[in-house]
């Protein structure tokens, strides 16, 4: 009788902590998630922001209680370098679409640079079709695969600012910094229909995510390299997420009481908004904020086991 083979199973780890990912060429955010959570045995593990197959750089996953706190860098602003096909209009707006239109790029590194200072400050975005974006809990990309046209309404962001790296004929290096939900392809897009000649994405590099900067970052085959131990060393605090926000630090009775759930009095003048909350000891109890009555009352908490706290 042939004998069963027995696959055991793969354990997980209550792994929790801030991963700087360089994210390939080529994967999804979803499928760089993944693999980081394989690499990592992670329980629980998620991304703070999409970046397309065609996009690199940087992308932080937050595993374990970083999660709870994954919001906050996806709210946050972000900076890309973005290259530019001036001249030539693609169905998607970027390189993975077909040509649908190709114009003479005939302008001047003034008119270009007029034209990119056109979008900075809060502009009116309509998003691609060619996005992640649902409708009826379908992607916008699934109809615009179909040949159907979805009206989609246009959105406000912000874009703080608009740097030229380099213009060399109708190819153009832009470092561009901006609020979330803001598509680098249609800005490209929207530049070359400003200069009359359409343009289209043809490389984009996230270089910053709210504090946190690509050169921190590792690369899928430098985590695939490493032991779990050096995996783990890798790994940015929790708190690191959310390091904009006020800090405060509790007594010893009152931090006891804010982990039962129970809002507690603090003295001392008292930022608005949300805080940053810990121990006497430094170590990192979650979200809190304060109430109308006074007392900082708890928002989200950390189920405190060997979580590593920034510095």
């Amino acid at each position: 009788m042939q004998e069963k083979k027995i696959q055991q199973k793969r354990v997980k780890r209550d792994v929790s902590g801030v991963l700087l990912l360089d994210k390939p060429l080529g994967f999804s955010s979803n499928q760089a998630l993944q693999k980081i959570k394989w690499l990592y045995q992670a329980a629980k593990a998620g991304h703070t922001g999409t970046l397309d197959p065609l996009a690199t750089g940087l992308l932080p996953i937050c595993l374990g209680e970083a999660t709870k706190f994954a919001q906050y860098l996806t709210d946050a602003d972000k900076t890309y370098v973005a290259t530019i096909k001036l001249g030539v209009t693609t169905t998607t707006a970027d390189a993975e679409g077909e040509v649908i239109d190709t114009r003479p790029a005939n302008f001047t590194n003034e008119q270009f640079q007029a034209a990119c200072q056109q979008f900075v400050g809060e502009i009116s975005q309509v998003p691609p079709m060619y996005s992640a974006l649902k409708h009826e809990g379908k992607a916008l990309y699934a109809y615009a695969r179909a040949g159907i046209e979805i009206a989609r309404e246009a959105r406000q962001v912000t874009i703080r600012d608009i740097a030229i790296n380099s213009l060399m004929g109708d190819v153009a290096q832009v470092t561009v910094t901006c609020s979330k939900g803001t598509y680098i392809r249609t800005l490209a897009e929207d530049i070359g229909n400003a200069l009359g000649c359409g343009a289209h994405l043809i490389a984009l590099r996230r270089i910053t995510a709210a504090a946190y900067d690509l050169s921190q970052a590792v690369t899928v085959e430098q985590l695939e390299s490493m032991t779990l131990e050096t995996r783990d060393r890798m790994l940015l605090a929790v708190d690191s997420a959310i390091e904009c926000l006020p800090k405060m630090i509790l007594n010893q009775d009152a931090a006891y009481y804010l982990m039962q759930g129970q809002p507690v009095w603090q003295s001392g003048k008292i930022s608005e908004g949300d805080l940053r909350l810990y121990s006497e000891n430094n170590q990192f109890l979650g979200l809190g904020f304060q109430q109308d009555d006074g007392k900082i009352a708890p928002k989200r908490l950390l189920q405190i086991k060997a979580i590593k706290t920034a510095v």
